[in-house]
């Protein structure tokens, strides 16, 4: 018996050799990428300007409609519900390393062939039926010796990290849809104001021609001339009413809420204010303020807890194990002190010949890390990509909205001198027709330039990674 057992013993050292000899983790270099000390595009420093002010937090219809959809949002919404479901599974991983308890209790009858114990049986010594009687309390757990289990809840906390992440990165490119589609609205409205006063100023060129052309002192030609540009100006103001629908519609998308309250919100006064500066920042705050980079960087340290746990399933797992119990073969005798029972015991199991399999968990999740990996990079440089293209976009907007500004003042103003001149007889009507339809064409170009500008600062804001929500939000979205 001695020698039997020591038999057992050699063989589980063997297994558990074996295992330890099996395929290591492969060592995964992620050295941190290589970031510019500025940003090339960046304003000068003297620049004091913040990230929140890059949204048009003053405007009534953004303030609104992007608390709506936050409120309601079925993206958001999705995302906050994968939160809950990470969480879930991290409350698994660690409920793994802890005992597990258990009760059970049974009745059992057995019929027997008494005659198989020869005289015993024949001369009734043994019952040919018996009914046994049990309950039991039942405890196991694994002390997790070489940390997988371990590992495994390292991943499941990582990716709720994650998941808190992509959440927020929902719910910023959420707001800047909103911000960039009110901005788009009050564009629009800009540009029908422009061509309201062109369809105004054309029809008085029209009345005028029709004056001169019934006085005899004009041709038809200059009425027909302008009534072409009054209708150009008509034509261009009903299109804008296409490009609002199209807004109406991505907004009852984005916030749930019914295009006749859109409507009603978007009719709001927008204050007027002026374009916020943009601010100077450190690429480096990317990496904790882009929730794509915050995602990345947790899904490659989940990955890297996946590694750690696939290469220490090579190990032995032990298992340690009791039973409490109660066992009686009549009702009667079931809590006496003669029918207490109990087991202790302790298991160990590794794995011997597995042709293989665990050697292939090792390799995907080594390569599960190495994607990881690269996928944060690629985020990185996606991040500092966003944010050289934002700052480059909002120089180049703000210089193209400065110009048409000036050059819709300066038509203006040669359009009324052209006029003064006619009517002064120092120029002909087709002067004056074709400096009014450059004046005209100016303004909704302005009012174009400026949109363009208020929009190359929420594309920054989101570049910079937007910013942290309120105190109440990060209880419903973060871990």
């Amino acid at each position: 018996m001695r020698a039997l057992h020591h038999r057992w013993v050699v063989l589980a050292l063997a297994a558990a050799l074996g295992a330890c000899a099996g395929k290591p983790a492969p060592e995964i270099a992620t050295p941190p990428p290589d970031l510019p000390e500025t940003f090339f595009f960046e304003p000068d420093q003297s620049v004091t300007g913040e990230v929140a002010a890059l949204l048009p937090s003053d405007d009534p219809a953004f303030a609104a409609l992007a608390a709506s959809a936050i409120a309601d949002s079925p993206t958001l919404a999705e995302a906050i519900a994968r939160i809950d479901a990470a969480r879930a599974g991290a409350a698994r991983a660690g409920a793994e390393r802890l005992p597990n308890v258990g009760a059970d209790a049974s009745i059992i009858r057995n019929r027997i062939n008494p005659a198989q114990f020869g005289d015993a049986g024949q001369n009734g010594f043994i019952p040919e039926v018996q009914t046994s009687y049990g309950a039991n309390l039942t405890a196991s757990w694994d002390p997790d010796i070489f940390g997988q289990l371990r590992a495994q809840e390292r991943a499941a906390i990582a990716r709720i990290d994650g998941a808190s992440a992509s959440a927020l990165a929902v719910r910023n490119a959420l707001v800047s849809e909103i911000a960039g589609s009110v901005i788009d609205w009050r564009t629009l409205s800009a540009r029908a104001t422009a061509l309201e006063q062109d369809v105004e100023t054309a029809t008085r060129l029209v009345d005028l021609s029709r004056v001169r052309e019934e006085a005899g002192i004009a041709p038809g030609f200059d009425r027909v001339r302008a009534e072409a540009a009054a209708s150009a100006s008509r034509s261009r103001l009903a299109a804008l009413e296409s490009e609002r629908v199209r807004l109406i519609g991505r907004l009852v998308t984005l916030t749930g809420a019914n295009a006749g309250d859109i409507t009603a919100t978007l009719a709001q006064t927008q204050p007027s204010t002026a374009l916020a500066e943009p601010p100077a920042a450190l690429p480096s705050e990317l990496l904790v303020n882009r929730p794509d980079i915050l995602a990345a960087a947790a899904e490659l340290a989940a990955t890297d807890a996946d590694l750690a746990a696939a290469s220490r399933a090579r190990f032995p797992r032990l298992t340690l194990s009791a039973v409490v119990g109660l066992l009686a073969f009549d009702p009667e005798d079931f809590f006496d002190e003669d029918s207490f029972v109990s087991t202790l015991g302790a298991s160990i199991a590794a794995p011997l010949f597995d042709f293989g399999r665990l050697d292939a968990e090792i390799d995907g999740a080594a390569a599960n890390k190495r994607i990881a990996f690269q996928a944060y990079r690629g985020a990185v440089f996606q991040a500092l990509g966003d944010a050289e293209a934002a700052y480059g976009l909002i120089a180049a907007a703000d210089e193209e909205a400065r110009l048409a500004a000036r050059e819709r003042d300066e038509l203006e103003r040669a359009a009324r001198l052209a006029d003064v001149r006619f009517r002064a007889g120092l120029s002909n009507f087709l002067e004056v027709l074709e400096a009014r339809r450059a004046a005209d064409a100016s303004g909704e170009r302005a009012a174009a330039a400026q949109g363009r500008a208020e929009r190359a600062r929420v594309l920054l804001w989101q570049a910079l990674g937007g910013e942290a929500p309120d105190a109440e939000e990060r209880t419903d979205e973060a871990p």
